[in-house]
């Protein structure tokens, strides 16, 4: 049994109750944050408050806590769930209980829940094979850079992958590549890594940013510009990246092999780097 935390208790996970009419529950009215925990210490955090506060601020909501107060929270809900390995806290606002009415209520309470999970190693056949996906017209909603609870669109889309034999699906708008279904795309093609430039149809994820900030301090030409369809089917190398799967390798796009249909060289390297940058925060982290 793990605890969480649920408007200003921590408690047991089987003792946190919501209240029925909670607009969360009924309209899907909140976002969410999920933020990887290395070391013991939140990775990132600064990047992923200001997200928070972003989406918090797209929804017309304000950020119930300040900085220093939500760092509080969570090292208070990482001591209460100590872990071996690495875990991610999951952040959920809702805009809190109301009548049920579309219309936004002047005032409500917000509901402020937070939750630490494992962070599950990726399967070393996934490193050594690399995963499959498939392309699927994007069917979600307008703004997409909200990190938004509603999330059934994303939910069905992974479906239809997984139907097709596939772990994940690049949505396209357009024929133009906007995310995964929970990830972010790079595409390594002719000495250049690109991925989708930042926009209401894509979330902006902080392991992109990384990615791109490594890439940039180690010399590798990188940049932020359309992904067409055509580019994915011709690219060498093709990766998803998310906060908690950091860097897979897609090895098969719709049934084919992507480059040599191994995980590229480019991507170990990468992979490899981002490691480095995460070890090196050991040293920063209170004993």
């Amino acid at each position: 049994m793990s605890t969480v935390y649920l408007n200003g208790k921590y408690l047991p996970d089987d003792q946190a109750l919501v209240n029925v009419l909670d607009r969360g529950f009924v309209f899907g009215d909140g976002v969410y944050e999920v933020i990887p925990v290395y070391f013991g210490q939140p990775f990132r955090l600064p990047q992923h408050l200001d997200r928070l506060n972003n989406s918090l601020t797209a929804i017309r909501m304000r950020d119930p806590l300040s900085a220093a107060q939500w760092a509080e929270l969570l090292a208070n809900l990482i001591r209460f769930n100590p872990a071996a390995g690495d875990q991610s806290v999951y952040v959920q606002i809702t805009r809190g209980p109301a009548k049920r009415d579309h219309a936004i209520p002047k005032e409500t309470k917000p509901t402020l829940f937070a939750m630490c999970n494992p962070i599950t190693p990726p399967d070393p056949a996934t490193l050594t094979l690399g995963v499959s996906v498939v392309t699927l017209e994007d069917i979600r909603w307008k703004y997409c850079h909200i990190k938004a609870i509603t999330l059934l669109p994303n939910v069905l889309l992974r479906a239809d992958a997984g139907e097709r034999g596939a772990v994940d699906a690049i949505l396209l708008r357009d024929g133009v590549v906007t995310e995964g279904t929970a990830s972010n795309v790079f595409v390594w093609n002719d000495g250049r890594l690109s991925t989708p430039p930042k926009s209401s149809y894509l979330l902006p994820g902080i392991t992109r940013d990384l990615v791109l900030e490594i890439a940039q301090q180690h010399g590798v030409s990188a940049c932020e510009q359309d992904v067409t369809e055509s580019d994915l089917s011709a690219a060498d190398e093709i990766w998803l990246t998310s906060s908690t799967k950091e860097i897979l390798p897609v090895t098969q796009l719709n049934g084919r092999p992507v480059g040599a249909g191994v995980p590229g060289d480019r991507w170990r390297t990468m992979l490899a780097w981002y490691q480095d940058y995460k070890r090196g925060l050991r040293g920063s982290c209170p004993s």
